[in-house]
C-alpha cells in the first residue's frame, strides 16, 4: 500500500479570557482588558494551526509534545511552538501546502488585526503569506465565545508529502 500524497489536519483551541494577561493571537498582541489563559501565551490561534499540523502527520497533539507541567513552556511564545511542530512535520516528509483558520471571539474586533496575523504566521512557516487563511467571526453573543468569557479557534492544514515535490 502506498503513502497518501496529501492529507488533512484539523485543529481546535479554547481559551477562558481573565483579566491581567496579554491578548495575543497569531503571533501579535491586541490591546484588550482581558486575555487568554493557559499554560504557554495561550494564543488559540497558533494552538489550533499545531494541532492540525500534528494531526495531519499522525504526530498527536500540542499537550503531547509541549505539556502543560513542563515549566519549560509556561508562558512561551506560541509562535516557537508553531515552529516546532512545523519542524516536525517537515521531518516526517510533509511540507504544508495551505492553512485555513477561523477564530471566534466577541471582541476584541480581530479584523484590523488579521493581516498582521497571517504574516506572523507565514513568517515562521516560511510560507507565501497567500497559503495562510485567517477569518474573525462572533458568535452573536451566545455560549463562551459571546458573552466575552473565552474565545475558540478551529484551523484545517493540507499538507504534501515532500516525495511528489521531487
Amino acid at each position: 500500500m502506498h503513502e497518501p500524497q496529501f492529507r488533512v489536519g484539523h485543529g481546535f483551541d479554547a481559551h477562558r479570557l481573565v483579566a491581567g494577561r496579554p491578548f495575543v493571537l497569531g503571533g501579535v498582541r491586541i490591546e484588550h482588558e482581558r486575555g487568554p489563559l493557559g499554560h504557554s501565551d495561550g494564543d488559540a490561534l497558533t494552538h489550533a494551526i499545531s494541532d492540525a499540523l500534528l494531526g495531519a502527520c499522525a504526530l498527536g497533539d500540542l499537550g503531547a509534545h509541549f505539556p502543560d507541567t513542563d515549566p519549560q513552556w509556561k508562558d512561551a511564545d506560541s509562535l516557537r511552538l508553531l515552529a516546532a511542530c512545523h519542524e516536525l512535520t517537515v521531518r516526517h516528509g510533509w511540507t504544508i501546502a495551505n492553512i485555513d483558520a477561523t477564530v471566534v471571539v466577541q471582541e476584541p474586533r480581530l479584523a484590523p488585526h488579521v493581516p498582521l496575523m497571517r504574516d506572523a504566521i507565514a513568517d515562521v512557516l516560511g510560507l507565501d503569506v497567500g497559503r495562510i487563511s485567517v477569518k474573525a467571526k462572533t458568535s452573536e453573543g451566545m455560549g463562551y465565545t459571546g458573552d466575552g468569557s473565552g474565545i475558540a479557534a478551529f484551523a484545517v492544514v493540507l499538507v504534501e508529502a515532500m516525495s511528489r515535490l521531487a
